[in-house]
């Protein structure tokens, strides 16, 4: 056998192993398998993980932007007209929000933590100065009051108008954005203060929430299954609960927002707890999206989350009392927030009834900036980008007893937007696509193996080619005739000898004489 052959006979073999072991780990998915396996062990909320830090101080800067609706012509709505509306802003602030007092539980399958949340302003990334800027905006206060006497009866309800008319409190004020936001004594609740203790002479949508915590939770470190990585298992100790009219309303889905578990895909809901809207809402898949070098999944809250009742049963829970239902777009958390008159929303009224949106002048929705999104990492379920945009609005109605109000039509008015956003930092997006790229290489091993076993199939089919191609030629050189003429017999005279030149490639030597 020659060294050909030879080289033939083993290329064959090598592809043969390379081919038939790099299909059946093809079939057989066991690296992915593996590396599956992999994640679900190594992505839990403990202190070996290796995203427990980034969990306890997440690295990406959070920036909440807060937009105001200053109230243009106040005296024409007062008057039973449309509201107008300006908006201002963004005032920005940064969010820190760490981890503390962790504590594990049950033999670290379940963790305690608080998480306090501090906001200091930033200048650069704001339109004005909130100390200095004023916005003209409906007086909650004063309209909380209204909505909380109105169960009461005609005549205390003119003594209570007669007596804040005294006190020169009208239906809006004008006051700086920092007051609106972090609080000013209000003179209304400090005459209420002085009745009733226990309710707060301040007032502010951000009072007493700089440094604060929304609550204790505790979570699931998804050590028992990887599905319930970062789901919360109770807030304040309640796995439920009690304010909405459905027990399905009142349940306490998912996680907080920061974590979710790995191995996503496009077809699931992903479900979060929002502790500032009172209830769980589901995020379904949008679309594909690439962040700083990153593919991820976007998910977004579908027009279903806020629907009418009407056209989603599901959300007749969310009616207090039963019944008592707002339009498409809407929630009413008055239930927990101490009955005061206050409904949420996204901004401008973003998938909202267009009637809403017609009410008042100046809004006008759009998806780009006013949708509630995460772009979320598939295979380790990290929050790449997020932006929860919310809105707050107030119920004002007319209410007997108090003049003021006799010529308002009922009008869901907007009083201000957040923006809270949070993009993935350079260095953890660097990190992220180096892990993305070895886990990519690992899980697709199999296939470099099948690529070589191809690369060495067509190296044997050209040496097989080869081979028959030179072995073709040489036998064909073997059997070809030299001459085509036929051969023809020799004329040589018989005196003259014969010579021997034709067989010994000598000279023919003639016979001598003796």
């Amino acid at each position: 056998m020659t060294r050909r052959s030879c080289a033939i006979y083993a290329t064959g073999i090598v592809c043969a192993h390379l081919l038939i072991v790099g299909i059946a780990l093809v079939v057989a998915q066991v690296f992915q398998t593996m590396i599956h396996s992999r994640l679900k062990k190594e992505i839990t909320l403990t202190e070996k993980s290796q995203m427990f830090e980034a969990w306890k101080n997440p690295p990406p800067p959070v920036y909440m932007e807060y937009y105001f609706f200053n109230v243009t012509n106040p005296e024409v709505f007062l008057a039973g007209g449309k509201a107008a509306v300006k908006q201002i802003g963004p005032y920005t602030y940064r969010e820190y929000r760490p981890r503390e007092n962790i504590t594990f539980l049950e033999n670290g399958t379940k963790l305690y933590a608080l998480n306090p949340k501090t906001f200091v302003f930033v200048p650069e990334k704001s339109a004005g100065n909130p100390e200095v800027d004023i916005v003209r905006t409906v007086n909650i206060p004063f309209v909380a009051i209204m909505s909380e006497l109105n169960s009461y009866s005609f005549v205390l309800r003119t003594l209570v108008s007669m007596y804040i008319n005294s006190l020169g409190v009208e239906v809006f004020m004008s006051r700086t954005v920092h007051e609106v936001l972090w609080g000013f004594k209000d003179p209304l609740l400090t005459k209420v203060h002085s009745m009733k203790p226990e309710v707060d002479e301040y007032f502010g949508l951000m009072w007493k929430k700089n440094g604060t915590h929304e609550g204790e939770f505790v979570f699931h470190t998804g050590e028992e299954n990887y599905m319930d990585y970062g789901k919360i298992d109770t807030w304040n100790g309640m796995r439920e609960m009690s304010w909405w009219s459905s027990n399905q309303s009142n349940m306490i889905n998912g996680t907080d927002g920061a974590v979710f578990h790995p191995l996503i895909n496009r077809n699931e809901l992903l479900y979060i707890f929002a502790a500032d809207l009172c209830r769980s809402i589901h995020l379904a898949y949008v679309k594909d999206v690439e962040v700083k070098g990153i593919q991820a999944y976007r998910f977004a809250p579908p027009n279903d989350v806020l629907m009418n009742p009407i056209d989603n049963p599901t959300n007749a829970g969310f009616c207090v009392p039963a019944g008592d239902c707002l339009g498409t777009g809407l929630l009413k958390v008055s239930v927990c927030r101490e009955g005061a008159p206050i409904v949420v929303s996204f901004p401008h009224f973003y998938q909202a009834d267009p009637k809403y949106i017609n009410a008042v002048e100046g809004l006008s929705p759009n998806k780009e900036e006013h949708e509630t999104y995460l772009d979320l990492q598939p295979t380790t379920g990290v929050p790449i980008r997020a932006c929860k945009r919310a809105q707050l609005n107030i119920i004002l109605k007319r209410v007997q007893g108090f003049p003021k109000t006799k010529f308002i039509n009922e009008t869901i008015f907007p009083i201000m937007f957040v923006n809270e956003t949070a993009t993935v930092d350079d260095q953890s997006a660097s990190q992220m696509r180096t892990m993305l790229l070895i886990l990519t290489l690992v899980s697709n091993f199999p296939l470099l193996i099948v690529g070589m076993g191809v690369i060495l199939l067509l190296v044997l089919v050209v040496l097989f080619c080869r081979n028959r191609q030179k072995k073709t030629v040489k036998d064909d050189t073997a059997y070809t005739q030299v001459s085509d003429k036929p051969d023809e017999p020799s004329e040589t005279p018989a005196s003259q000898p014969t010579r021997n030149g034709s067989y010994i490639a000598m000279s023919p030597v003639e016979a001598q004489k003796c």
